[in-house]
């Protein structure tokens, strides 16, 4: 079972270190008991099974077996259904020599709440059985057999199984409310980031718009006053002046707009220039998913808008396979220059067609019409094999013909 993250407190740091340390805290567990079978070493030798008139042989053969029965349980956090089938065969063979039980045939029902705590339901039922097998034995053997001694040795099993059960139940659902509450954290904080690129492709048409408007003003200004350069020189001097004039609010605009991309806002998000194909490795790294970036051919020159398309295609299809690819989802990126097109492909190992998805998503949208401005094409959907893809093709320009 896998072990769950903790909290960063003092607890949790606690909690952290037993886990790392599985086998020391195993043994700090059992060592009261193998402390009290030392403790009753003396009685049962000189009055025990193994009492032959030799108080050394009887010692030794009790503590051999107490051996036997305790030494298994430190390795019943990783092997339990192992310890178990050990302890309870010794339990058997036990029972069959006509040794009495003792102190230390309660590390079988140690070893019961580990397989019921650590592996499925139907080995836990299995080792729940064996267990209530072992107390009708015994009590065959050692007791009169009566319906009120075998509740009440069965009481005591059942109680260990379902404990075990309990703490099981328990663990996992704690493990999904740790997993939930990181996929929540990973999601807002995946938003957040496309919020702030929203915002930059926001400010970036805008400071588009007033280029495109003031060059606009300038090219039909310096086309009027080469006609009247010659014929009337009051106005080409008035739309020199023009020129002059819009050019400085044009180069004023694109200033305060290029500041609010390189400064930072005050919410603290960071508006940097629009990333390209330099930036995929970071957003691989910091999906929120465990995912891979593979880049296969010889790369070539992709103008800087192209670059942005491929980085948004690969940002949405990775934030799809966080939302809806289910926890331990794989995504690998892979991007493979063949001749001159540019081949863009994600896929995940999610749920795929089981994906719930959502009625007002516009991701698959905007991918097409990132591609479609540069020719290309992209498709997407659930695997055969499971999991989902997406694909996407554009076209690279031959910068040599430029």
């Amino acid at each position: 079972m896998p072990k769950p993250p903790y909290r960063n407190d003092v607890f949790g740091r606690v909690m952290g270190w037993s886990g790392r340390h599985g086998r020391l805290m195993d043994a700090l567990r059992v060592a009261p008991l193998a402390v009290f079978c030392l403790f009753m070493a003396v009685p049962y030798g000189e009055n025990g099974p193994f009492d032959n008139g030799n108080l050394y042989v009887g010692v030794s053969g009790y503590l051999g077996l107490c051996a036997v029965l305790i030494v298994p349980l430190l390795w019943r956090r990783d092997r339990p259904l192992t310890v178990f089938t050990i302890l309870s065969l010794a339990c058997f063979g036990q029972w069959l020599a006509k040794i009495d039980p003792m102190p230390a045939n309660i590390a079988v029902l140690v070893a019961l709440y580990s397989v019921a705590f650590r592996c499925g339901f139907p080995w836990a039922i299995a080792s729940g059985l064996v267990a209530e097998l072992g107390v009708f034995m015994v009590i065959v053997r050692w007791q009169t057999p009566t319906f009120s001694i075998f509740f009440s040795g069965s009481i005591l099993v059942v109680t260990v199984w379902l404990t075990g059960l309990y703490a099981r139940t328990r663990s996992r659902y704690l493990e999904s409310l740790e997993e939930r509450a990181e996929r929540a954290e990973r999601e807002r904080d995946q938003q957040a980031r496309m919020a702030a690129a929203a915002e930059r492709t926001r400010i970036a048409r805008e400071l588009h718009d007033v280029v495109a408007h003031n060059v606009s003003v300038m090219v039909v200004q310096a086309d009027g006053a080469g006609y009247a350069i010659d014929s009337d020189p009051d106005q080409a001097r008035e739309a020199v002046h023009t020129i002059s004039k819009t050019g400085r609010e044009a180069l004023a605009e694109m200033r305060r707009l290029v500041g609010v991309l390189r400064e930072e806002g005050s919410d603290g998000t960071d508006y940097t220039p629009q990333p390209g194909l330099a930036q995929l490795e970071e957003l691989v790294r910091g999906a929120g998913v465990p995912a891979r970036l593979r880049v296969g051919g010889p790369p070539g020159e992709l103008p800087e808008g192209q670059q942005l398309a491929v980085y948004r295609i690969v940002q949405e299809a990775l934030t799809n396979a966080l939302k809806h690819g289910g926890p331990g989802v794989r995504a690998l990126v892979e991007l493979r220059y063949a001749g001159r097109e540019l081949v863009v492909r994600v896929t995940d190992d999610g749920r795929g067609a089981a994906a719930p998805r959502s009625p007002d998503g516009h991701g698959l949208v905007g991918m097409r019409e990132r591609v479609g401005m540069y020719g290309g094409e992209v498709a997407a959907g659930p695997r055969s094999g499971g999991g989902f893809e997406v694909l996407a093709r554009l076209p690279v320009p031959d910068t040599r013909a430029a």
